[in-house]
């Protein structure tokens, strides 16, 4: 699969895998529909959306979706992670050192059962695997993701997973 084969104990990432990471990083599913988005204001500027075809008026947002909070991607991945208190662990993936475990079931309560029917429907896998796999998978990644400790935009995540 490429870059982020070193990211997972056993060396890959099964194809599933990649469906609900880019998803869940890019912000397809996160955000992607629902209130948190329609809350939005529309940007004024209409070069903001020129050339954003990989997630749209999220992908120009990639860098503000930590702090506007539950807008998807990364950064809202990470937000959600935060609220359910696991913020230590998720920023123990984006520093550099020791990535921090994540239990399944933390996993889930920080995600929302919605999300990871959602995630699993997509992927085609049953929701414990996704868990079991997500939770396996998700510390790497993320610390792939982050090598000097900042968040990428979804544009630089969207273009990592395709490679």
């Amino acid at each position: 699969m490429g870059i982020f084969d070193d990211a997972v104990p056993g060396g890959s990432i099964s194809k599933p895998i990649m469906i609900a990471l880019g998803a869940l990083l890019v912000g397809k599913l996160l955000g992607g529909k629902g209130a948190s988005e329609e809350d939005q204001p529309a940007p004024q500027n209409p070069q903001a959306n020129a050339g954003a075809n990989d997630g749209g008026l999220l992908g120009n947002l990639g860098g503000l979706a930590g702090s506007l909070g539950g807008l998807g991607g990364l950064g809202g991945l990470l937000g959600k992670l935060a609220e359910a208190g696991q913020g230590s662990v998720a920023d123990s993936w984006v520093k550099p050192g020791q990535n921090e475990p994540i239990a399944p079931g933390n996993l889930e309560s920080a995600l929302g059962s919605q999300t990871i029917s959602d995630l699993a429907r997509q992927a085609g896998i049953s929701e414990q695997e996704l868990l079991a796999q997500l939770s396996r998978v998700l510390p790497g990644v993320v610390d792939k993701l982050t090598p000097q400790g900042q968040l990428p935009s979804q544009a630089q995540i969207a273009a990592m997973l395709r490679s």
